[in-house]
């Protein structure tokens, strides 16, 4: 053990080594700097204590039999140190308690210290996440505005060589301006020059004349006092006078022979104008002639291309013509018999009255049905109808289809208003299904929902459910036809001023709301609306036209308003074809092109709408894809595609009658 000095102080070693005492006369725990220098050569030559060498040997060994590769290897190495230090503490009693203190004031600062870490690792990971959050975003942001800098960058350069043309053209014409100006001076000063000329001469002619006045004055009154030989010299004089006079006029007569009189030149100047003006009133009024020319021709070749085509329907019909069934024979068999059918059968055509036969067999042998077999798990097969085995039938009514459906699309809006963000029909309604009954039961209800969309083909609810679900048609054309009927709603209660809920059928209000319907349209959708009238009757109840029964079929008018817009879609893309002519690919600008020609009011946000639809892109130029024209008509025809102004043929209404 170390030694102590008869004061009690520590020795720096042991005192049986040189049985010398240190730090005499001096606080303890501190030495005096003045006595290292004098201790230093003395303690190199005293050996270490046996009980310090013991320690050190026990820390060795106990260090070297820790696994330093462990996530705590940093505790581990501290646990010898720590049983040493308490060896130290037993073996001094006289410091135990300042050093169990001290020990223990150690234990409790790294305790709190390790509670501190373990406070903020949870921090420390979250500050982590945010960081890699906020890399990512800044990243993200700088990848999405690259494009735009790649395109204001190509916009600057494009602008640049504008104006460096510009300035070429600048000094191209300052260039011309001051060569014209040149020409112009050089010209006005020939024309001063020989303008004084002119004056100079026709001064000399007189002068001439005046002077040979005077000679031949004088010649008379002197003649008979005046020498003959002075005479004959004044007369030779005189003729060559006469002929010097002579050659003037002569090269004046030459070189303004070709000047033309003012008066005449400005009455030659009028006659032009006139000649003129009416020559470009002609002229405009041929263009005017050719541009209407050119119209009736395309209407004629439209209105050609429609006579082939009824003429084929036509010979078409002739051939397949077969006797009108009795379709009264129905009635016995459809339950709720001849009421029943009459409802069913009303207003349709034998087409129609076909597939409503075949919804009503089609349904009475689903209800049979106890269960359906599965698809399977492929992934061809549409994720909500993916399932091994049979399935329950639920054998629902179509009422209960048609309200489940109309709840899909409830909850389907409301929860893309709430993210923003549109999703996916088909997995939406799977999710749905799963949310309210289970993921057990969810591919039952899948399976029955999907059978009845299926076979009730008359039911707008279902069937336009079912074509956007199997992806024949865009949920953008089912939200479309939404909007018209509910633009049409508003337009009429704006129009009822006195809030009744009537109108009469004579008033303007559907006029107003489809400005681009020809009038046969308008005049089906008011007969449609006065189908429960009589003739005599002439005030229709408006807020009727747009109530559903409990299976979810529309009231005649709605029904026709949206088979109007089927048709009027049809007929869009059906001139959008015979603009594109005889091309079997087709690429942007030229789909552009086309678009503007049948459709001149079109805006670039609707003509980039367009193009996305048929071209399936998300990017501001899609002017290098190119697509079949079939394809891209298949794809407009699914979407939400409408004329935005009227057509080039029939100007900008058709001449739609007020009240």
């Amino acid at each position: 053990s170390f030694q102590l000095s008869a004061r009690g102080h520590w020795s720096t070693w042991p005192a049986f080594a040189s049985r010398q005492t240190v730090l005499r006369n001096h606080k303890p725990c501190c030495a005096p700097e003045e006595r290292q220098s004098s201790n230093k050569q003395a303690l190199l030559t005293i050996p270490k204590p046996r009980y310090l060498e013991q320690l050190e040997s026990y820390l060795r060994k106990e260090l070297q039999s820790l696994d330093l590769t462990k996530k705590n290897s940093q505790e581990l190495k501290l646990q010898p140190y720590r049983e040493i230090f308490e060896c130290i503490i037993d073996n001094f009693k006289t410091y135990k308690p300042l050093l169990s203190a001290i020990k223990n004031e150690y234990e409790v600062t790294l305790a709190h210290q390790k509670k501190t870490i373990r406070t903020l690792e949870p921090l420390k990971a979250m500050v982590t996440t945010v960081s890699e959050e906020c890399t990512q975003q800044i990243l993200a942001l700088q990848e999405k505005e690259k494009d735009e800098i790649k395109m204001l960058k190509q916009e600057k350069q494009h602008l640049l060589k504008f104006i460096d043309n510009m300035k070429e053209e600048k000094n191209s014409l300052q260039t011309q301006v001051e060569h014209l100006r040149t020409s112009v001076a050089e010209e006005y000063g020939r024309y001063l020059d020989e303008y004084g000329a002119r004056k100079l001469l026709l001064a000399k002619l007189n002068d001439m004349h005046n002077e040979r006045l005077d000679m031949t004055r004088h010649q008379v009154q002197d003649i008979k006092g005046e020498d003959v030989v002075k005479l004959t010299l004044a007369l030779k004089i005189a003729r060559q006078d006469l002929t010097k006079a002579q050659v003037k006029l002569n090269t004046v007569i030459a070189d303004y022979g070709d000047v033309v009189p003012r008066r005449d030149f400005e009455s030659l100047e009028k006659k032009y104008s006139d000649l003129l003006h009416k020559m470009k009133t002609l002229q405009k009024d041929f263009d005017q002639l050719h541009k209407e020319y050119e119209t009736l021709l395309e209407i004629h070749r439209e209105t050609a291309e429609e006579r082939d085509v009824v003429c084929a329907e036509l010979q078409q019909v002739q051939r397949n013509c077969t006797p009108r069934p009795n379709w009264a024979k129905c009635s016995e068999v459809i339950p709720g018999g001849a009421d029943r059918w009459g409802c069913l059968a009303e207003g349709k055509t034998s087409d129609q009255l076909v597939d409503v036969l075949l919804e009503e067999i089609g349904t009475g042998v689903l209800k049979e049905m106890n269960v359906f077999p599965g698809w399977g798990k492929d992934d061809k097969v549409p994720v909500y109808l993916r399932h091994e085995g049979e399935v329950k039938n639920k054998k629902l009514t179509k009422k209960d289809v048609v309200n489940i459906l109309k709840d899909v699309w409830k909850e389907k809006i409301a929860l893309e208003q709430q993210t923003g963000k549109r999703s996916s029909l088909p997995e939406f309604f799977l999710s749905y299904l799963q949310n309210k009954y289970g993921d057990a039961a969810a591919m039952e209800w899948s399976y029955t929902l999907y059978e009845n969309m299926r076979l009730c083909r008359s039911n707008h609810v279902l069937s336009s459910f079912y074509d956007i679900l199997t992806g024949k048609v865009g949920e953008e054309q089912y939200r479309g036809q939404n909007q018209l009927i509910s633009n049409l709603q508003k337009e009429l209660a704006a129009c009822d001023s006195s809030s009744s809920g009537s109108l009469t059928s004579k008033h303007a209000a559907v006029r107003e709301a489809f400005p681009l319907k020809r009038k046969e349209s308008i005049q089906e959708l008011v007969d449609a609306s006065r189908y429960k009238l009589d003739s005599t009757e002439d005030l229709i109840d408006y807020v009727s036209l747009f109530k559903e029964d409990e299976e979810g079929n529309a009231e005649p008018f709605v029904a026709k308003l949206r088979n109007q817009y089927v048709g009027e879609k049809q007929e869009y893309l059906r001139q959008l074809k015979n603009k594109l002519g005889a091309l079997t690919e087709v690429n942007a600008d030229d789909l552009k092109t086309a678009f503007r020609t049948i459709d001149p009011d079109i805006d670039d946000q609707t003509l980039d709408t367009y193009l996305g639809l048929a071209y399936q892109v998300r990017r501001e130029q899609p002017d290098q894809e190119v697509v079949s024209v079939e394809t891209a008509l298949e794809r407009l025809l699914a979407g939400d595609v409408r004329r935005v102004g009227p057509s080039p043929r029939e100007g900008s209404t058709t001449g739609f009658e007020g009240e």
